[in-house]
């Protein structure tokens, strides 16, 4: 059976996109590192459309843990395969770079970036070997045009966006795709501390996104009618930036 994982998935974008995949039929795992509760929630939510859905937790940024916990997964499941990689878990430490420590840059490079790499590459020989994946990156506005105070956090996107096109070219051979998603604002935690107000009068749209717009594209990207789309980059930013 194929599976989908969604790194993150416990909250936001991602938990919208675990619910987006699970009413397409795909049985869900929903990876988190901290917040259980909020993952348990997601559970129970994807339960109701009529899937198996299960928590996996790691923290993306520790590759012991990583492994770990999908090897622990693969054989819990020797049938079975995760078909559908989202990418979707990151954080983010603002600050200008004058000021910024080697903390704030470390954590998140570890996190965005590296947790990336740790998790497709895991995943990438079983898809090869089936023949089919997807792969979805979720990246950011932040990636594409930068925005300050966010040196780090615009460095991890615009490398994963980096690396989404190259992995592209590797293994499309073997009928895998990797494509990414950039939103621009969204209404979730990782905005609220974002004064809506000044921000809506720049986006040509007039307000923030939903986490669920993010989870259709996600959703299509995910489908086999996706089939010949590869290396893409798809913004969903209201207009701010194209």
């Amino acid at each position: 059976m194929k599976y989908a994982l969604v790194t993150g998935g416990s909250r936001g974008i991602g938990r919208a996109i675990c619910l987006k995949l699970a009413d397409m039929g795909y049985p869900v795992v929903i990876n988190y590192a901290s917040n259980k509760a909020a993952a348990e929630e997601t559970k129970q939510l994807a339960e109701t459309k009529g899937v198996a859905a299960e928590l996996l937790p790691f923290n993306v940024a520790l590759p012991e843990e990583v492994e770990t916990a999908l090897n622990g997964w693969a054989t819990a499941h020797p049938d079975d395969y995760i078909a559908v990689l989202v990418n979707n878990a990151g954080i983010r430490q603002d600050a200008i770079m004058a000021l910024m420590q080697n903390e704030q840059w470390n954590e998140v490079i570890d996190t965005n970036l590296n947790g990336f790499f740790y998790v497709t590459r895991h995943l990438l020989k079983n898809m090869m070997t089936k023949r089919f994946g997807r792969i979805i990156n979720i990246v950011s506005l932040s990636g594409l045009k930068g925005l300050p105070g966010q040196t780090n956090y615009s460095a991890t996107k615009a490398a994963v966006i980096g690396a989404t096109k190259a992995l592209a070219q590797e293994v499309g051979a073997r009928k895998v795709t990797v494509n990414a998603v950039a939103p621009g604002f969204i209404a979730t935690d990782m905005t609220k501390d974002i004064d809506p107000a000044e921000m809506k009068r720049l986006i040509p749209l007039g307000r923030f996104g939903e986490p669920e717009e993010v989870a259709e594209v996600a959703g299509f990207l995910a489908s086999e009618k996706a089939g010949y789309i590869t290396g893409e980059v798809i913004s969903i930013n209201g207009g701010l930036y194209t």
